[in-house]
């Protein structure tokens, strides 16, 4: 079991955070075998483009930094928050300085695969992190990029459900949600999935949490204390229905009859707020016909609106809930 020691200060300083750079590592250890498969579609989709890569570029150096349990820093540099794009981390990933590289590399790169002399030659070079960067930038322009947008919008709509749920619920039970394994005992969070290991004390720097839809279904702790903070990945909620492994709602069929069928998937995905854009990318409907959508939902007394920041959330209503769950 890992515990985490957790102050007021800690929560006051925990924050949320977006890591492009850590998706697409955990993409590729998934892809290699190394970590849970990916769903079947999304193998036979990106399997082809990646052995072409593994043969073309320097991909597999970078692999051979990675095990099931960890991967250096500097391939995946922490993120700042809710706005890092994969050009800042590729920037920070290219302006790692040699030495530390060097020394992550002797450190990650113990497995069969880092003896093979090809990469052994990219590993050794002193243009290791260039070229190291330049076929992670491949690999995410080839195998990622295109999902990015929809990826980044259900992440992005797990953080506004969370920061809600803290508003309305507080701490103990937001984090609780993450994932089954973890619970709030005596002031600390434990969370059983882990061997144990000697208490974890976050001295008032609070811990990082991000929602990745790549991480297997459990809580990761990353332990390296530099340059990562304390950090909890999380599986992001509305990932399950991402790869089909359950149905995202119960098939509106009625309420597709109802309503049509872009409203019903409309109202059907907002078992939390979003915005119009989070709607867009996570359904892949145009940004118009979205708006178009919620207004008239919206004018139907199935949805209301309220801003948030900068962001405008629209949510079911008492009659749009009963709605949906007539769709049962």
């Amino acid at each position: 079991m890992l515990r985490f020691e957790v102050s007021v200060e800690d929560l006051l300083r925990s924050r949320f955070a977006l890591s492009p750079a850590l998706d697409l590592c955990l993409l590729l250890r998934s892809l290699a075998g190394q970590d849970r498969p990916l769903p079947r579609a999304w193998a036979s989709r990106l399997l082809p483009a990646f052995e072409r890569l593994r043969r073309e570029s320097e991909l597999n150096a970078a692999l051979a930094l990675h095990n099931p349990r960890s991967g250096p820093s500097f391939v995946a540099p922490p993120p700042r928050g809710l706005n890092q794009t994969w050009a800042d981390d590729l920037a920070t990933i290219r302006a790692t300085p040699l030495e530390a590289a060097r020394h992550e590399i002797t450190t990650h790169a113990t497995g069969a695969s880092a003896r093979d002399p090809r990469v052994r030659a990219v590993l050794d070079s002193p243009d290791a992190v260039s070229r190291i960067a330049e076929a992670m930038d491949r690999a995410w322009h080839e195998l990622l990029a295109a999902d990015w947008p929809q990826l980044r919008a259900i992440c992005e709509r797990d953080v506004v459900h969370r920061v809600g749920a803290i508003g309305e619920h507080g701490w103990v039970t937001t984090i609780e949600s993450l994932h089954p394994s973890i619970t709030w005992q005596a002031g600390g969070i434990e969370i059983g999935h882990f061997a144990h290991v000697e208490p974890v004390h976050l001295t008032g720097d609070g811990l990082l949490l991000i929602p990745s839809v790549f991480v297997a279904n459990i809580a990761a702790h990353l332990s390296d204390p530099w340059p990562w903070p304390r950090t909890l990945v999380y599986r992001a909620r509305g990932t399950a229905a991402l790869w089909g492994e359950q149905e995202a709602v119960p098939r509106p069929d009625t309420l597709t009859a109802l309503i049509g069928r872009s409203r019903a998937r409309l109202l059907l995905a907002l078992d939390a707020p979003a915005s119009t854009s989070h709607l867009a990318r996570s359904l892949a409907m145009t940004t118009g016909a979205v708006g178009d959508h919620l207004a008239i939902l919206r004018g139907a007394g199935l949805l209301v609106r309220a801003r948030s920041g900068r962001s405008v959330l629209y949510r079911r209503t008492p009659l749009g809930e009963a709605l949906v769950g007539g769709t049962g």
